[in-house]
Order: C-alpha cells, then sequence, then structure tokens
C-alpha cells in the first residue's frame, strides 16, 4: 500500500518539483545545489526524505519552515548565509535524523531553535559565529548522539548548558575561543565518551567540570595555553586516551592524573616540559608521547625514567640537553648517563589559588524574574527608567532588554562580581558614565545593540577587564570610539555594524591587541587609513560589506597575516587592479565580492590567492569576463551568477575550467544575443573557437592567456576540489 501511495504521490510530485531543484521521487531525494533561493520553497515532494539545500541565501529560518515536509530524515543547509534560526524553526521535523547547518552566520541559539527535532541524531554547527547558547537551547534533543559546534566564537559555557542530551556521545567544541566553562557545564551529559576542546583559550585544566564526565574515555585538550596540570587536577574515572599535545606546558605534578585510573595513552608532544616526575596513581599507563619537548636528561630526570621501567610505560621522546645527550631517545638511555653537574632543579610553579565561590543571599529586584539554578535575572521589556539593583550575587547572566535607562550610572552593578552576560539591548541608552561596569570583573558579553551612543568614554569599561565581545550595532556612532580599547585586554569580537562611521584613522583600534573579528558592515565608510588596522594583528574576519568603499583597502590589509574571511560585498568597487589582496593571500579563506557593480577584474587582480581559498562570491556584478583561475584548486563554493559573461574565444578557459570543477557555480552568458541566458558551462559558442576539443590542456589556443598556459600543469593536477572535509583531528 504504502509503495502504491509513494508512486501516486511521486507522480503529482514530479509536476510540483521546485524550479531551481532536482527532484528523485524514487529515492525521495531533493537537490537545490548553490541556487539563488531566498526563502525555503514551498512545492517541494511532502514525501521527501532527504533534502539539500546548500549554497542558497536564505539569512533566516523561519518558524515552521519545514511543516511541509515532514518525513525529512535528512536536511542540509549548509553555506546558506543563515543568521537567525526562529523559535520554532524546524517544528514537525520530528523524522529527521541529520541536520547540517555548517558554515553560515547564525550568532545565538535561543531556547526554541531546535524544538520539535526529537528523533536528532547528529546536529553539525561547525563554522558559524555562535557567541552565547541560551540554556535550554539542546533541551528537546533526546536522540542527539554527535554535537559538532567546531569552529564558533564561544568563550563561555555556563553550567547545565547541554540539558537533554541524554544520549550524546561525542561533544566537539574545538576551534572556539573558550576560556571560562561553569563548574557544570557537563553535568547533564551521562552518555558522553569523546570531548573535544581542542583549539581554546585554556589557561587550566578545567578539573570541576571535566569531573562530572565519569563515562568519556577520550578527552582532547590540545593547542590551548595550559601551562601547568595540578594535583589530581583530572578525576574523569573511565579516561582512556587523554591528548594535551601542542599546549605550553612546563610542569605536571606527580599525582596529576591519580583520579583518572583507566588513563592509558597520555599525549604531551610540543610542549615545553623539561622532564617529569614518577606519574604515581596512573598506574594503568601504557604510553607517554613527549616528542617536541626540551627535555633535560640530567640526573633530575632520572626517577622519571627509572619509573617508565618499573611500570612498563611506553615513552617517547628525545634530549634536547645536555650536549652529549641531544636527539638520543629516551628509550636508549642508560641512568648513570644521567649526571648532573651544577644543575639547578627547577623550582616547582604553585598550583593558582582556588577561588571560593559565594552564593548570593540578595533576593530579586521587584518586577524581575530571577532563576537560581540557571544563574539568571530578567527584567526584559518592564518600562524601567533606572537599572534594578540588589540581584543574587551569583548572577551570571542579566537580560535588561527594552527598557528605557537613558544613561548608565557609575556602579550600576554592585556586587555582581560572577556576572558573565549583559544584556542592555533597546534601552535608549546614550551614555555610559565612568565608572559604568565597575566590579563586574567576570564580564564577557556585553550587549548594547539599538541604542542611541554616539561615543564612549575610556573608564566607562574600567573594572570589566575580561570583556570579550562588545556589541554596538545600530548605535549613532560616526566614528570608531577611540582610546576605549586600552582597558579591553582580552577584546576578541567588536561589532559596530549599522552605525554612521566614515571612515578610519590611524589610533582608532589603538589597545585592540586580540581582536579577532571586526564587523563594520552597514556604516559609510569611505576610507581606511593605512594604518588603521595595525593594532589588530591577530585579526581573522573584517566584514566591511555594504558601506562606501571604492577600491580594496589593499594598503590597510597589510600586516594582518592570520585574515581568512574579508567581505566587502555591496561597495561601489567599479575596478579591481593587479595584486590587490597580496597582503592577505597567504592566510585568506573566504573572499565575498558580490553586489558591487564591479565592472572589470585586470587580470593579475587574484595574484597570490589559490589553493588556500575556500569560497568566493563573485555574485550580481557586471563585468563580461573573470582572470584565469586554474590554481584555485580548493574551493568548495563559487558563485558566479547574475554575472554578464561575454561568450566568446576569450571565455574558452573559463568555460573549460568551469567544466573541471565539481561545483554548481551558477555562470550565465550576458552576450552575444544568440547565447544569451544559456550556462556558460553549456553553451555551445565555443565550439567554432581555435583549439576546441584539444582536450583539457588546450595548449593551441591562441586566446588562451599567458597566466593560463603557465598553470595549464596546476589545472590537470587540481581536478577535484576539496569537498569541506576538516584535517583537524577533532
Amino acid at each position: 500500500g504504502l509503495i502504491l501511495l509513494a508512486a501516486a504521490l511521486g507522480a503529482t510530485a514530479a509536476a510540483r518539483c521546485p524550479a531551481p531543484c532536482v527532484c528523485d521521487n524514487l529515492r525521495a531525494y531533493v537537490l537545490c545545489l548553490n541556487g539563488s533561493l531566498t526563502a525555503i520553497p514551498d512545492t517541494i515532494p511532502e514525501l521527501t526524505r532527504k533534502l539539500d539545500l546548500r549554497g542558497n541565501s536564505f539569512m533566516v529560518i523561519p518558524a515552521g519552515a519545514f511543516l511541509a515536509t515532514p518525513y525529512l530524515t535528512h536536511l542540509d543547509l549548509r553555506h546558506c548565509k543563515v543568521e537567525r534560526l526562529e523559535e520554532g524553526a524546524f517544528r514537525g521535523l520530528g523524522r529527521l535524523v541529520y541536520l547540517n547547518l555548517a558554515s553560515n552566520g547564525i550568532a545565538f541559539l535561543y531556547q526554541e531553535s531546535l524544538d520539535g527535532l526529537f528523533s536528532l541524531q547528529q546536529l553539525i554547527l561547525e563554522g558559524n559565529r555562535i557567541e552565547e547558547i541560551q540554556p535550554g537551547a539542546f533541551g528537546h534533543l533526546a536522540s542527539l548522539t554527535v554535537l559538532d559546534l567546531r569552529a564558533n566564537a564561544l568563550v563561555y559555557l555556563p553550567d547545565m548548558i547541554f540539558q537533554g542530551l541524554q544520549v550524546l556521545r561525542w561533544l566537539r567544541l574545538s576551534h572556539n575561543a573558550l576560556h571560562v566553562l561553569g563548574a557544570d557545564a557537563f553535568a547533564a551529559l551521562p552518555a558522553l565518551r569523546r570531548l573535544s576542546l581542542d583549539h581554546n583559550e585554556l589557561q587550566a585544566l578545567p578539573g570541576e567540570a571535566l569531573a562530572r564526565l565519569d563515562g568519556a574515555t577520550r578527552l582532547d585538550l590540545g593547542h590551548n595555553p595550559i601551562t601547568y596540570v595540578a594535583e589530581e587536577a583530572l578525576a574523569m574515572a573511565s579516561l582512556r586516551h587523554l591528548f594535551l599535545d601542542h599546549a605550553s606546558l612546563q610542569d605536571v605534578a606527580p599525582d596529576a592524573f591519580a583520579r583518572s585510573p583507566q588513563l592509558r595513552v597520555l599525549d604531551l608532544r610540543e610542549n615545553q616540559l623539561q622532564g617529569l616526575p614518577p606519574l604515581a596513581g596512573a598506574g594503568g599507563l601504557v604510553r607517554v608521547s613527549l616528542d617536541g619537548n626540551p627535555l633535560l636528561c640530567s640526573c633530575l630526570l632520572r626517577p622519571f625514567h627509572k619509573w617508565l621501567a618499573r611500570a612498563r610505560v611506553q615513552a617517547e621522546g628525545a634530549c634536547a640537553a645536555p650536549p652529549a645527550l641531544r636527539g638520543r631517545s629516551l628509550n636508549s638511555l642508560k641512568s648513570p648517563e644521567m649526571r648532573c653537574s651544577h644543575l639547578q632543579p627547577p623550582p616547582s610553579p604553585t598550583a593558582p589559588p582556588e577561588q571560593p565561590s559565594s552564593a548570593g543571599s540578595r533576593q530579586c529586584p521587584r518586577g524581575c524574574v530571577c532563576s537560581p539554578g540557571f544563574h539568571h535575572g530578567s527584567c526584559e521589556n518592564r518600562d524601567l527608567r533606572e537599572i534594578p539593583r540588589d540581584f543574587p550575587e551569583d548572577t551570571r547572566l542579566l537580560d535588561l532588554r527594552r527598557n528605557r535607562f537613558r544613561t548608565v550610572p557609575p556602579d550600576a552593578f554592585p556586587g555582581l562580581k560572577e556576572l558573565v552576560s549583559l544584556h542592555l539591548q533597546r534601552c535608549s541608552i546614550r551614555e555610559l558614565q565612568p565608572g559604568a561596569l565597575q566590579g563586574l570583573e567576570s564580564l564577557v558579553y556585553l550587549y548594547l545593540t539599538d541604542n542611541h551612543l554616539s561615543t564612549l568614554e575610556a573608564a566607562a569599561f574600567e573594572g570589566a577587564p575580561q570583556l570579550a565581545y562588545l556589541d554596538l550595532d545600530h548605535n549613532a556612532f560616526t566614528r570608531v570610539p577611540a582610546g576605549t580599547f586600552w582597558l579591553l585586554p582580552n577584546l576578541i569580537s567588536l561589532h559596530l555594524q549599522h552605525n554612521a562611521i566614515g571612515e578610519l584613522v590611524e589610533g582608532d583600534l589603538a589597545g585592540a591587541r586580540g581582536l579577532r573579528w571586526l564587523y563594520l558592515a552597514g556604516n559609510a565608510i569611505r576610507h581606511i587609513a593605512p594604518a588603521a588596522l595595525a593594532p589588530t594583528k591577530m585579526l581573522e574576519k573584517l566584514q566591511l560589506e555594504g558601506n562606501h568603499l571604492s577600491e580594496v583597502p589593499t594598503a590597510a590589509l597589510r600586516g594582518l597575516p592570520a585574515l581568512s574571511e574579508l567581505k566587502l560585498s555591496r561597495n561601489p568597487i567599479k575596478h579591481m587592479g593587479d595584486g590587490v589582496f597580496l597582503p592577505v593571500a597567504s592566510s585568506l579563506q573566504h573572499l565575498y565580492l558580490d553586489n558591487m557593480g564591479l565592472e572589470q577584474i585586470s587580470p593579475h587582480a587574484f595574484t597570490g590567492l589559490g589553493p588556500k581559498i575556500r569560497s568566493l562570491y563573485l555574485e550580481s556584478n557586471k563585468m563580461s569576463n573573470i582572470p584565469d583561475m586554474n590554481n584555485f584548486t580548493g574551493l568548495e563554493i563559487l558563485n558566479l551568477q547574475d554575472v554578464p559573461f561575454h561568450c566568446d574565444c576569450q571565455l574558452l578557459p573559463l568555460h573549460r575550467w568551469i567544466n573541471k570543477l565539481n561545483l554548481c557555480v551558477g555562470a550565465t552568458c550576458g552576450s552575444p544575443a544568440e547565447a544569451q541566458g544559456l550556462k556558460v558551462k553549456l553553451s555551445t559558442t565555443f565550439q567554432t573557437c581555435p583549439g576546441w576539443g584539444q582536450g583539457e590542456a588546450g595548449e593551441t589556443n591562441p586566446n588562451k592567456t599567458k597566466a593560463a598556459s603557465k598553470s595549464s600543469k596546476k589545472k590537470r593536477l587540481g581536478k577535484s576540489p576539496a569537498r569541506g572535509f576538516s584535517k583537524s583531528r577533532a
């Protein structure tokens, strides 16, 4: 009966397949790749199981967006420019087991964003800009086994943040900026087996938080600036594999792992260890990797060396000193060779003192709601004229949105030493007075979006040195509030979008040494001084879309060796000269040049760019040709839609190259008249060109540019671009 029903529905569905999509009704599979869709099509066949919408432009997934396709099991929304998931966006998808939202621009996960997904097993949110997750966001995902939050902008994990994930087995948090974890951040994960926390900013082993994971067998903490592992720092009853490689370890306490009795493999490669003590209590240890450490093979290392033999632990590593033993492997050493002449034993570092935490005794201000379990306080939309006081002292998130404060006075938040996140959006605020944030020594997030701020006094930020996220979007700034950043040494992310800033001048960002993400979209910036970005040497993302720049700010890009994403969309840049991206060519991965009215790209505009580039957006411009791009071998996304290509023999190299790419690029001929509207990939105009049909190399084609013939070798090597698999271990 079901087969007949499927056949009947399949027949009607064929007629209903949405325009840019391909529908395979037999396998209940619909593909709408790299199209120009701006909304979820409402004519997708109802019985569809797998829906692939990669590379479209949805911005927002509205409530109930998929109610018409209740049988979906797999949904792919990668690279769709999604910035917001409305509450209830996925309601009705009770059969969905796989949801991929990677490589979008999602910044917040709200409590109801993922409602209704009670069968979901894999949720992939890698490569978004999630800064904050509201407690309860994962509360309905009772079947989830893998949660991938890699490469986001998380700095802090509050208590009970993963509540509801009863069967989660692998939690991936690599490549964030985590430096604070609540003691109960992982408290609600009874089935977790593997935790990936590598490539973060943890300065100490978060022992208290990790102790909640008594079933986890593998923990990855590599690439964190951890300098010391203290006594009994790690109490994980089932842990077998611990990765602490590429950290900044200088010392490990003898009984650091005594409370992790199942530990088998300890990876300490590429640290700053001169030696280790005998690791008492780590009775099950089989292997310790110490490669890449400056091991000092003197008499100080003898106790460790003896312990290795006695406990039958295999060690990998080699001596860096003394000179006579340099390069010798630990395994090959004999005890008498490890001598001491006049060496002083290094002082043993002391563990940082534990901070006692006092729960607040204060009640909640009148008219507000305090949730002690979540350490939340909220007075949202209460028409308040003054900031209330007397919140419980252990409040960590304070939501004061949509009130009418007008000003934030000195010492406005007394006693809130543990406050991490402060929401002051839409509060008609015109000024932050000096000392406004005094005493907020744990504050990481400050949201001041949609206010009337036009200047900021540096002294307003005194007493909040941990601030990492400052959101000033939709205010009235006409210039960057210079001088403010000296007091914010930990600032990572600065939002100044949709203000009225006209230029960036030297000194504007002085003091912002650790800044990684700078968002300046939707201002009126015409000019960026060559040294304006000089203080921000760690900058990774620079978003300048929707400004008034008339050329690529090449001079200002010098000295940004880590820049991986540059957005110049919707700037009136008509012409791009040679080598405009050279200063950032070695690091750039994502380049947005769409909707600029671009008329001409010089043949060498992309000099230096190549295999590193993963996505290139050139849609909605006015040029009729683009430079040779043979060495762009790593592309996962190339968008050439709505560009009026002139399909004559000059375009033959592009036609050939597009035909080799395993990508949908959307390139269409704008002229000559007989080719108008045809896909560049399929157009037959090229069959009359000299050199047509001579295979991939096409060496005899007189119209082929020198650059293209130079790179014909590369062209043959670069047949299949990488399809977005991360090489990171986690």
